[in-house]
């Protein structure tokens, strides 16, 4: 007996990349964590952060973050949705529009996530094995309910050229969900499209460009009008109030962020040449992480390897379009090092 609709006893779950024990040391470069401290301002919100606030309920808009997101990126207020997390925004996307009999596409490889909750809603999957920059027509031939393409891509890396990702809002007649998780490591990124589609979501996370992991902050921009149908489906409370005010901190420091960015982008160059000296092919990615491909292709090997000499990288065992690549978060430089010499030990 199962106490389960038949479609969530059939679907595969999503399966985050694995996570060290407390006290385990290890050089983690599995799940493009930012290697580096959040802003100072963060961290003075957390040790001053009045304890009696805590038995009262947040905004449920967040709308000190809101603001700040709306200050620092130069739009309206009214087009920022806040999430636990970008997640929490795909899972609001997925209720909001999402029924049996509705299609969503995706182009593979890439985040999981999408499928997993079109398959949760009881929708149709496409997964389309292609290039969004080579690839529209084909995208937009489907029509889909709702088109996801994560700008940079991740796994690959790669960035979708804008005008590309402008063409395509023009064609479908669905919702264009642009990931852009990783825009903060990116030369362009597509948020004046939000204001030009009134089909476009942008989603942008604190996670990685901001180093707020676990945190769980992220928001989308997006129409008021898609944001009020996103708002029937949103928690109640789904940030919490030491989240709003931290989210806000980090925000606000651009400069912090972006020197981060910056040494981060610099360790990714100097990673691939040293990977590519060992053999190893990848496509240019303008996030932070590389898909790296060995030499022999025998990466599930390297996987293990690397693991018992405490670095963590990312293998899909799953999807088999990756069975051979794995990726590797950009650490830094002692961090990069240390990867490289096992590499090195390890291919000997």
């Amino acid at each position: 007996m199962s106490y389960f609709r038949e479609n969530i006893d059939a679907m595969r779950p999503y399966v985050p990349g694995a996570q060290p024990a407390p006290g385990e040391k290890v050089i983690k470069l599995n799940t493009n964590e930012n290697p580096y401290p959040p802003a100072p301002g963060v961290m003075e919100v957390l040790r001053t952060f009045d304890g009696d606030s805590l038995r009262r309920y947040p905004d449920p808009m967040a709308r000190e973050f809101c603001g700040a997101v709306a200050g620092v990126l130069g739009v309206p207020a009214d087009r920022v949705i806040p999430g636990n997390g970008s997640d929490d925004i795909l899972v609001m996307i997925s209720r909001a529009c999402l029924q049996p009999g509705k299609k969503v596409v995706v182009t593979v490889p890439t985040f999981e996530f999408y499928g997993v909750q079109a398959n949760i809603e009881n929708a149709t999957c496409v997964p389309l094995t292609c290039d969004p920059a080579e690839s529209t027509e084909l995208i937009a031939n489907e029509n889909a309910d709702i088109t996801f393409i994560a700008s940079p891509n991740s796994p690959t890396g790669t960035l979708t050229p804008i005008g590309v990702l402008d063409d395509l809002a023009g064609r479908l007649d669905g919702l264009l969900v642009i990931d852009e998780a990783y825009a903060d490591f990116a030369n362009d990124n597509a948020l004046t499209l939000a204001a030009k589609h009134d089909n476009v979501v942008i989603l942008r996370t604190l996670s990685k460009g901001y180093s707020l992991a676990g945190l769980r902050m992220g928001f989308a921009i997006a129409t008021p009008e898609i944001l009020d149908g996103l708002m029937k489906t949103k928690a109640i409370y789904n940030i919490d109030a030491v989240a709003c005010a931290a989210g806000a901190a980090a925000i606000a420091d651009q400069d912090h962020k972006n020197a981060n960015a910056r040494k981060i982008i610099a360790s990714r160059q100097t990673l691939g040449d040293e990977l590519g000296e060992l053999g190893f092919t990848f496509p240019p990615s303008q996030a932070n992480f590389l898909l790296a491909r060995p030499p022999g292709g025998n990466a599930a090997e390297i996987h293990e390897a690397l693991k018992a000499r405490g670095i963590l990288v990312r293998y899909f065992q799953q999807q088999a379009i990756l069975a051979d690549k794995l990726r590797i978060t950009v650490g830094t430089d002692d961090q990069n090092a240390s990867l490289i010499a096992a590499l090195k030990e390890i291919m000997a």
